[in-house]
């Protein structure tokens, strides 16, 4: 998958009001650019952290500029836009990786669950339809991926609306986009949101499938792709 544009080199200053950075380039410009992660990038905003960030040709932009990727621990890469998880998952399962759902028939996005919420995918399969929700993983510590990195209320109602389309006679499966190339497996942080921890616990007992692949970067190419399974630890 492509970004949308070359990836540029800066370093990060500091992140604040959730959705804003300042970056410093190798010319020494102080830019203010567009954060888009809505959660806490616990280990990902350091100050002096290697940065890297589109640029929009869209003048009517307030912000042009878009922080793509940081360097965590002096050698991995985590993309940090949450914004690139449902198309980089798309683009796998249209691949063949996610070989669960091999000879699907057709993909629909923002599919509707009958309590009036949406999943992310609805995967037509010839014996049962898959609902998929999808969940980017951008923390990593000490090679395990954990999600979430911040109590995610909507994580939750997720995970029982899985459970209910499981019940309906309906396949149902979380993915886990490991954004984080250094993690060598995922487990829930139970530490940081516990009540998530026990419903995804939950969801697998009563079948809700539970998959995770990491991505790998080409920061000359300016492309990130899934290729590869990565463990689940529960």
């Amino acid at each position: 998958m492509n970004y949308p544009g070359p990836l540029e080199q800066a370093v990060l200053l500091r992140r604040y009001k959730r959705f804003l950075a300042d970056v410093e380039t190798p010319a020494g410009e102080v830019l203010t650019i567009h954060c888009p992660n809505t959660g806490s990038m616990r280990n990902c905003c350091e100050p002096g952290s290697p940065v890297w960030y589109t640029t929009s040709d869209n003048p009517q932009r307030k912000y042009r500029q878009t922080w793509q990727i940081v360097e965590v621990d002096g050698r991995n890469l985590v993309g940090i836009n949450t914004a690139m998880a449902n198309p980089l998952v798309e683009e796998a399962i249209k691949g063949g990786l996610v070989q669960s759902l091999a000879g699907f028939t057709a993909l629909k996005r923002e599919a509707a669950y009958s309590s009036g919420g949406r999943a992310d995918f609805l995967v037509s399969l010839p014996e049962r339809d898959c609902y998929v929700e999808v969940k980017n993983v951008s923390l990593a510590e000490e090679g395990v991926g954990r999600f979430p990195d911040a109590v995610t209320e909507r994580g939750q109602r997720h995970l029982r609306e899985l459970m209910a389309v499981r019940r309906d006679g309906f396949r149902a499966m979380v993915i886990f986009c490991v954004a984080h190339d250094g993690a060598q497996r995922v487990r829930p942080a139970d530490d940081i949101d516990p009540r998530f921890g026990e419903l995804l616990r939950e969801a697998a007992r009563e079948g809700v499938e539970l998959l995770a692949y990491g991505a790998s970067y080409d920061i000359a190419g300016g492309t990130v792709l899934l290729d590869r399974q990565v463990p689940m630890s529960m």
